[in-house]
């Protein structure tokens, strides 16, 4: 009986405070949101279209897309996309290379409007540009990891997890790592679910090919390895016990 309640006591109870969310989100409550929009990075695909006052003037300007084909497909539309070289570069129609890292969508735009005016090509054009790859990874202890696609311009780190199904009761809440690499610039920042005071940083939203990774918890560490879960540990119990007494009449 002993031995059980031991291996019991190394399943090592999680409390409230390590498990519950935004533990004081009372003091967080009617803040303000700001919105940072996201700069383009090599290896985005881009959708860039241009129209005109006269839609047959800048046909030459645009890829050429069959509207049957594409069918709202966001795959086929990567396909058709512009892709970012690693230098930050790519190339449109007529108007060649164009720099397009270290800018957000809309900078992007007004640069290629710009140079379509200031050029001569077109008179009052207008661009569009969209991000069609934008994804975020979310590893280690949740429901559904794996790399997830998204159509918004900014989602969150708890939208992010919902996507990978919310972390299981063996995740650590109150450091889960966000791995970030914007402008060829790598960092790491740890995230504590638990408090709403990281809510007002950048790391609240997430950038486009961010990797949350949840760490396991203390309970999920001690019960891994050899030893395995209490179940395991009840098991090996009960046969020692049971050899002790065969061994002992």
């Amino acid at each position: 009986m002993t031995i059980v309640v031991l291996a019991l006591s190394l399943s090592s109870c999680v409390s409230n405070k390590e498990i519950l969310y935004f533990q004081d989100a009372n003091q967080y409550n009617q803040t303000n949101v700001q919105y940072q929009e996201n700069t383009i990075q090599p290896n985005d695909i881009l959708a860039v279209t241009i129209s005109a006052a006269i839609p047959e003037a800048a046909i030459p300007y645009n890829k050429n897309v069959n509207a049957n084909a594409v069918n709202n497909s966001v795959d086929i539309l990567k396909l058709q996309g512009y892709l970012v070289n690693p230098e930050g570069f790519i190339a449109l129609p007529v108007l060649g290379k164009i720099k397009a890292t270290q800018l957000t969508n809309s900078q992007l735009e007004n640069q290629i409007v710009a140079q379509l005016e200031n050029d001569g090509h077109l008179i009052n054009p207008i661009v569009t540009v969209r991000l069609l790859n934008a994804k975020v990874t979310v590893l280690g202890e949740v429901q559904r990891p794996g790399t997830f696609s998204f159509t918004e311009q900014y989602i969150s780190v708890p939208q992010a997890l919902g996507y990978a199904g919310d972390l299981t009761i063996n995740g650590k809440r109150d450091d889960i790592l966000l791995i970030r690499e914007v402008d060829a610039t790598r960092k790491i920042t740890h995230i504590d679910l638990t408090t709403t005071q990281w809510m007002d940083n950048p790391e609240y939203r997430l950038k486009p090919n961010d990797v949350l990774v949840v760490q396991p918890n203390r309970a999920k560490v001690k019960t891994a390895g050899y030893v395995g879960n209490v179940s395991t540990i009840v098991a090996i119990a009960s046969v020692t016990l049971s050899a002790i007494i065969l061994l002992t009449r």
